[in-house]
């Protein structure tokens, strides 16, 4: 029997994070697959995708990797640019918005979709964009674009034979946005690399325990939050990201805070998941793939509670809620926690339900079936 061939399409490489650790896994499940995206930035993803990129659209120049979301109008016509006819027995798209809007012959090719999120741009303006003022002109000028590029995603969303939703909180929004069923598959965590390690004291010693807020800092990621909440505390917090809201953050900042930009390797990101007292996650996630790699390394973890969140905190065993979006609601949850003692094993312990066997098991049998019907 001849192999089939697939190909994986990804929104675009111009940054590391959570949907390209899925991609990562993805490639190494099908070493064989290119890669087509909008857009790559080999430095930005750090050769981690280098050799295996083989087409991207017409936005794929520096300005446009550096400043992707200015381009956000003229995105769909980009995906719709890469045209794969009838080349592949089955695309897999890894992506939070416009990949599976790629063009291909659907007589042909079979479409497995891997939906992080319905794109926010187009559905969620409001709660991306976090009422910024600096960005109510953008969301007034930008209104007759936003409805093109909903109206471009809900088409998108009607394309693929079958689709995963990364939470049962996407597959909500994905019946809601789309009119479609999904079927919920976790993401990958690398348990290798983020793993609770017993040696470590526990409970940590006063000088090593910070807090940890960890991402890309993005307006509705929400860190702004947590700064006036830390700062308020005056506990020592270490964020680790890059993003558009970073010079606004330090600003805001005080002392007790630190900002960590890049971290050179996972062995590093594990040590300063495990040297945490606590992981923060302030926003609304979809799944929240950082969220599970610090609960894997034993860390207990205070979310807002609403999205993915829900559905990797068991509250008061591996972590706690906040209620409100709001520092006073986060300061709440950190003194709940300062009075309690969770079992660190146990917290990393229940990460294995996210397990890559299962991410890898759970895909190989999607693509089984679709290639069935091809």
């Amino acid at each position: 029997m001849q192999t089939p061939k697939i190909a994986l399409v990804h929104d675009y490489l111009n940054q590391l994070g959570g949907g390209e650790r899925v991609l990562s896994e993805l490639m190494a499940m099908f070493p064989e697959a290119p890669i087509f995206t909008l857009l790559y930035d080999e430095n930005k993803t750090r050769d981690q995708f280098k050799g295996r990129v083989r087409g991207t659209s017409f936005l794929d120049f520096q300005f446009a990797r550096d400043h992707h979301r200015l381009f956000i109008p003229l995105m769909p016509r980009a995906a719709k640019s890469i045209d794969l006819g009838s080349e592949f027995d089955l695309i897999i798209s890894d992506t939070a918005g416009f990949a599976k809007g790629i063009s291909y012959n659907p007589k042909t090719t079979k479409h497995l979709c891997y939906c992080h999120t319905p794109l926010r741009y187009a559905w969620e303006t409001e709660t991306y964009f976090n009422n910024n003022p600096k960005h109510l002109a953008l969301k007034i000028l930008g209104a007759p674009a936003f409805a093109y590029v909903r109206h471009f995603d809900y088409l998108a969303g009607q394309r693929p034979d079958k689709i995963l939703a990364n939470s049962h909180y996407i597959a909500d929004k994905i019946q809601s946005y789309y009119g479609r069923p999904s079927e919920v598959v976790y993401p990958p965590v690398n348990l290798e690399k983020f793993y609770f390690d017993p040696v470590t004291p526990d409970p940590l010693p006063p000088t090593r325990s910070y807090y940890l807020a960890l991402g890309r800092l993005l307006p509705y990621k929400r860190f702004d939050l947590i700064v006036e909440a830390f700062n308020k505390t005056g506990a020592p917090l270490k964020i680790v990201g890059t993003g558009p809201d970073e010079k606004k953050l330090r600003r805001l900042a005080m002392p007790n805070i630190e900002f960590v930009r890049y971290v050179e390797s996972d062995d590093e990101v594990r040590r300063l998941y495990t040297r945490a007292k606590a992981f923060i996650m302030a926003n609304e996630e979809d799944f929240g793939m950082v969220m599970a790699e610090a609960q894997a390394c034993g860390t207990p973890i205070i979310a807002y509670g609403a999205g993915g969140a829900k559905e990797i905190i068991q509250e008061r065993t591996t972590g706690l809620f906040f209620k409100e979006q709001n520092p006073e609601s986060l300061i709440q949850a950190i003194q709940r926690l300062q009075g309690m003692e969770l079992d660190r094993a146990k917290v990393g312990q229940s990460a294995q339900r996210f397990s890559k066997d299962s991410f890898n098991s759970a895909i190989r049998a999607q693509v089984a079936t679709l290639l069935q019907k091809n």
